[in-house]
């Protein structure tokens, strides 16, 4: 049975377009996702229906009016992020969003997800902080918008971004071209995240006077890396030997992020994955957090985690099926 319906009033007419979406298409949106009516009249949204559904819809209508106040995007990406932190009245009165952001110069980007926010908090507590994950739950790209922001607000004086080279079994010697024409294509996604957060001029700039360094984790051998802010990405595909020596070139000063799916691991079989191996050594370590994502934190398509769970399913239900005490391949 609906509960009475809920009303809430927004104080500047003219930011009601931005909120409600052309046509009211962000309206029906929130409508199809908690399963409710809504009825505007001038400034006044009435919200009918299950009564925790509607006061969901209520507080995300008020999480969504603090970015449309504020002349902030507000868009399918931005209604789903809502509804997946469901923000509460209490949280309201906290923050402003109750939401944790990263500042750049260039963006604000909040977390879309309630595990993208402790990711966000422990970036910014913790000195070295691993987050695990399938694709998709922005591990990558939050970890490179930390390190722009720490690299723009003074917190560090440089960014060092590296990457194991041998996904889908590649070896750089058998790639044409030289050496940065043959790394540049396992580190990609790393300029896409720069690009997005930098000018392509700036990155450059940057990367030509050593203030960004992308390399692959070859390169970091021997090193130490001082008043700088790390970020090890695709850290399955590390060996034991390899993180632990990632790990340990941690100067003063520095921070470090450690991002990877144990999902997809590629490395040959019967070679014990780096990452697995830290999650279990530094369970518990002073000044290391440990976030794990899961599907449901995926802000890529929306078939993107379907096609994760699949995969799962599957693997879940090959296991089951496998005789007990059988050979392992």
């Amino acid at each position: 049975m609906s509960a009475r319906p809920i009303e809430i009033s927004f104080d500047d007419n003219r930011r009601l377009p931005v909120l409600f979406g052309e046509h009211n298409a962000n309206l029906a949106r929130i409508e199809r996702q908690l399963g409710v009516k809504m009825a505007t009249r001038g400034n006044i949204v009435s919200i009918a229906g299950p009564a925790g559904s509607a006061e969901t819809a209520r507080s995300v209508l008020a999480a969504l009016w603090q970015r449309a106040s504020k002349n902030e995007t507000v868009g399918p990406a931005e209604i789903d992020a809502a509804l997946r932190m469901k923000p509460t009245a209490e949280a309201e009165q906290q923050s402003a969003t109750g939401v944790p952001v990263i500042r750049t110069r260039r963006k604000t980007i909040a977390a879309r997800t309630a595990t993208q926010g402790v990711y966000l908090r422990a970036m910014e507590q913790s000195e070295l902080v691993i987050g695990t994950g399938p694709a998709g739950t922005g591990k990558t790209y939050l970890a490179v918008t930390q390190a722009v922001a720490a690299l723009q607000n003074g917190q560090v004086d440089r960014i060092v971004i590296s990457r194991p080279a041998i996904e889908a079994g590649e070896r750089l010697g058998f790639l044409p071209g030289d050496l940065r024409e043959k790394i540049d294509p396992y580190l990609r996604p790393i300029y896409d995240a720069l690009n997005d957060l930098l000018s392509p001029e700036q990155v450059e700039k940057r990367i030509e006077a050593g203030i960004i360094e992308i390399a692959p984790l070859a390169f970091m051998r021997g090193r130490t890396l001082a008043h700088c802010f790390v970020i090890l990405d695709e850290a399955q595909n590390t060996t034991a030997v390899q993180m632990k020596m990632a790990l340990t070139r941690l100067g003063e000063g520095s921070r470090m992020v450690v991002t990877g799916d144990p999902g997809q691991i590629d490395l040959p079989n019967g070679v014990r994955s780096g990452l697995i191996d830290a999650l279990e050594i530094l369970q518990g370590v002073e000044g290391v957090s440990i976030v794990a994502f899961n599907d449901s934190d995926v802000v890529r398509h929306p078939l993107v985690a379907r096609i994760i769970r699949a995969y799962a399913k599957a693997t879940d239900a090959k296991a089951a099926a496998k005789p007990a005490g059988g050979p392992s391949r």
